[in-house]
């Protein structure tokens, strides 16, 4: 995958290609980077259940493997049912 900036991530939706779901945005959810290499390992979204979130401390991490196509609205990624605790971020 090409380089991508940090700001060209903010905002954008991140849907499923499995099924066209939409999981979230960039701008709601944490980035893990790795230290040395500067390289993205993993998108967290934050859980969208519980009372303002307070509740629920769950996380869904969306591995970068996992990203297709970064667009100009949106972020592709490929996840199954499979992938653990997928059902619960499906709107």
């Amino acid at each position: 995958m090409s380089i991508v900036r940090l700001t060209d991530l903010i905002g954008k939706d991140i849907v499923n290609i499995q099924n066209g779901s939409r999981l979230g945005t960039v701008a709601d959810s944490d980035l893990i980077i790795h230290a040395e290499t500067g390289d993205i390992e993993s998108i967290i979204l934050p859980s969208k259940s519980g009372f303002l979130n307070i509740l629920d401390k769950t996380n869904f991490t969306i591995p970068w493997s996992a990203v297709r196509k970064i667009g100009a609205e949106v972020i592709i990624v490929d996840l199954d049912d499979s992938h653990s605790r997928y059902k619960n971020f499906t709107y």
